[in-house]
C-alpha cells in the first residue's frame, strides 16, 4: 500500500485512508499538551509514526480505552466497550464480565490504532492475554511504583535491578521500561498455559518473597497510608483480572508528553530518567535502536512459568 497518509496540521478534520479502511480524525488543532504545545494532530501523527513497533504489542488484545477528551490537564474517563459509531472493519475481542460480555476494541493496524486515538487515548491499555484465550497471559509484569512523599527516582531503578535480579534467580528472563509517568515496568514474556490467577499468584509470591529480602526499599503495602517513605511499592496486583498498564511507546498524560519507552538494563543501572523519552524525539530513538522488547511478542525465548504454579 505505500507509505502510510500524513496527518494534516492545517485543517481542523480529515479523512485518512489506509487501503481500504477509512478513519475519521476531528479537532486536529485541538491543544492537548499545554506546556508543548503538541496537539491532537501531532499526537495522532506520533502515533502513526510509531505504529510499525507499536502495533505488535497492541495486536489481537482488547483495548481499555481511557479517554481525555479536553487533553493532558483534563478529566479522564474510561471506556471498555466499543462506542456506537465504530467503523464497520473494526475486530472485536469479547471479554466476560459478570453475566454480561464487554465488546472491547482491537488495535491490530494503524487505522485501528488511529481510531482509538482520535476518541481523546493519550495512552493505550491493553490486556495482558490475546482474544482467543483471554484468561490465559502471555507475560507477567510488575509495576515499580514510587511511594509519595520523598521517594526518589534513584531508588525505583534500584528496585527494578533488584527485580531483575530476583528474576534471574528463577532462570526467568527480564525486559523493561519507563512508565513514562513516575516508575519503572518490569515484564517477564511466558508460554501461555497457566491460568491469569496462577499468573497472579505467581506474581504476588514473587513480590512478597523480594520484600522481605529487600524490607529496606521493597513494600508490598497496598494501604497507601502505610507504604513506607522512601519505599518502592512493588505492584503485583496489576496481574489481577482486567488491570492493565500503558503499553510500550504510549504517551502519557504529563507536562513534557513523556513516553513509555523500553529501556535496556545498562540505562537502568547508569540511572536513566523519566523525562529522556517524550513525543519529540521517541520516534528517533526507535529509529536507531529498534524495538528493544520484540521478545515480548516472540514465540521463541518465552518462560515456562507452570513450573511454579499449582495445576
Amino acid at each position: 500500500m505505500g507509505s502510510p497518509p500524513a496527518v494534516p496540521d492545517d485543517v481542523a478534520e480529515a479523512m485518512l485512508r489506509f487501503g481500504t479502511r477509512s478513519v475519521q480524525l476531528t479537532n486536529l488543532g485541538k491543544l492537548f499538551f499545554p506546556q508543548t504545545g503538541l496537539t491532537k494532530g501531532g499526537l495522532l501523527q506520533y502515533y502513526l509514526d510509531v505504529a510499525p513497533a507499536l502495533v505488535p504489542h497492541l495486536r489481537d488484545r482488547a483495548m481499555v480505552m481511557k479517554r481525555y477528551p479536553n487533553g493532558q490537564t483534563g478529566d479522564f474517563f474510561f471506556m471498555k466497550r466499543t462506542p456506537a459509531g465504530a467503523p464497520g472493519w473494526l475486530r472485536h475481542c469479547h471479554v466476560p464480565n459478570g453475566d454480561d460480555t464487554i465488546d472491547a476494541p482491537i488495535v491490530d493496524d494503524a487505522a485501528a490504532l488511529l481510531w482509538v486515538i482520535n476518541l481523546g487515548c493519550i495512552d493505550l491499555n491493553q490486556w495482558y492475554a490475546v482474544c482467543d484465550d483471554i484468561q490465559r497471559p502471555d507475560y507477567v509484569h510488575f509495576d515499580l511504583d514510587p511511594v509519595k512523599g520523598g521517594t526518589p527516582f534513584e531508588r525505583v531503578l534500584e528496585v527494578a535491578l533488584d527485580v531483575r535480579a530476583g528474576l534471574a534467580e528463577l532462570g526467568l528472563p527480564a525486559y523493561a521500561k519507563t512508565s513514562g509517568s513516575n516508575g519503572v515496568h518490569v515484564y517477564v514474556p511466558i508460554v501461555r498455559g497457566p491460568s491469569q490467577r496462577d499468573v497472579w499468584r505467581f506474581a504476588k509470591a514473587f513480590s512478597t518473597a523480594l520484600a522481605a529480602r529487600h524490607p529496606d526499599r521493597i513494600t508490598i503495602e497496598y494501604a497507601t497510608a502505610r507504604r513506607p517513605i522512601g519505599h518502592v511499592l512493588v505492584d503485583y496486583n496489576q496481574n489481577a483480572f482486567g488491570r492493565t498498564l500503558a503499553s510500550i511507546y504510549s504517551v502519557r498524560p504529563t507536562p513534557l508528553a513523556t513516553v513509555s519507552t523500553p529501556v535496556t538494563w545498562e540505562e537502568i543501572e547508569r540511572g536513566v530518567r523519566i523525562e529522556e523519552f517524550r513525543v519529540d524525539n521517541v520516534r528517533e530513538r526507535i529509529a536507531a535502536v529498534g524495538d528493544l522488547w520484540k521478545p515480548l511478542v516472540a514465540k521463541r525465548g518465552r518462560a515456562d512459568l507452570s513450573r511454579f504454579v499449582r495445576e
